[in-house]
């Protein structure tokens, strides 16, 4: 009997929509792969909902290379036109980097804006927006936002508001930071030696390199910086996989789709906690990437 009821209960496709999920997240760690060269892979993300400044402005920009962690932060309004932020893009990151040859960006309004798409193309550059409910696709510049909050708010206890005038020296030190993944500061790691600062004078002398020197430094430099990032992300898919199930769907198989509970929005008739868990069933109708149906 216990086996016709679990059988039955299985079957329920009430059950299946408010059960509580004990299994362990399915799909294996997806990384992403590492990049050949310094700023052709960047990341980009919005921290919003700063206090306003005295010129107006309450977000930041943030820009992140891939390979060698370094940053830019831009400060800007929340309601810029992206004609503005395309300008202070081609600015900050075009002018002193080139073009990136791909962008990953979580899937923020502005990014999915056709102007957006229409001048990366020209440029030659891929837009590549992460995957809905895996924020690991663009972790990097969730992390980078979690650290430039900290600082901000240091900054905002000791100097106020004015965090915008802040803001460069926020960027210096992090990019001077030591970083665990590549072993090295992000400074260190883009121009291939140390940062002349007032901290370290006596470290950085006026010995000049030869260009070939120079060359043959920053190539060994990279070379470093990807085994030492490559052995980081093994020990993370390594530690991340203990918690995971592999689990890959067909074309046409039925799944049922997991929901997120948001405060206030009416879904499918129901309001808030009273929301279904998981809606559906749905079939799949195709297969867009390794996580991605």
């Amino acid at each position: 009997m216990k086996a016709e009821i679990a059988t039955y209960v299985s079957k329920c496709l009430t059950y299946a929509k408010v059960k509580i999920e004990y299994q362990k997240p399915s799909v294996l760690l997806v990384q992403i792969e590492i990049p050949q060269w310094k700023w052709e892979n960047i990341t980009m993300d919005f921290v919003t909902r700063l206090p306003k400044t005295t010129t107006g402005q309450d977000a930041i920009w943030v820009i992140i290379d891939r390979l060698t962690n370094s940053a830019h932060f831009l400060p800007m309004q929340e309601d810029d036109m992206l004609e503005k932020l395309t300008r202070q893009y081609l600015k900050e990151v075009v002018s002193r980097h080139g073009v990136p040859v791909l962008i990953i960006s979580d899937r923020d309004g502005r990014f999915k804006l056709h102007f957006w798409k229409s001048l990366n193309k020209v440029l030659g550059t891929r837009l590549d927006i992460s995957t809905a409910y895996h924020p690991e696709t663009d972790g990097q510049s969730d992390r980078t936002i979690q650290t430039l909050e900290d600082m901000l708010r240091a900054c905002v206890l000791d100097f106020g508001k004015g965090w915008d005038r802040q803001l460069p020296l926020v960027e210096f030190s992090y990019n001077n930071s030591y970083h665990t993944s590549i072993k090295a500061a992000k400074f260190e790691a883009l121009y291939g030696r140390k940062c002349r600062s007032p901290i370290c004078w006596a470290k950085v002398g006026d010995s000049q390199l030869t260009g070939l020197e120079i060359i043959h430094e920053t190539t060994e430099k990279i070379v470093q910086i990807k085994s030492r990032i490559q052995a980081a992300r093994d020990s993370q898919k390594s530690y991340a996989d203990v918690r995971r199930i592999p689990l890959e769907f067909q074309v046409r198989d039925k799944v049922m789709l997991k929901v997120s509970p948001w405060k206030g929005v009416i879904r499918f008739g129901k309001r808030g906690k009273l929301n279904p868990r998981y809606i559906g069933p749905f079939r799949i109708i195709a297969k867009v990437g390794t996580i991605a149906y």
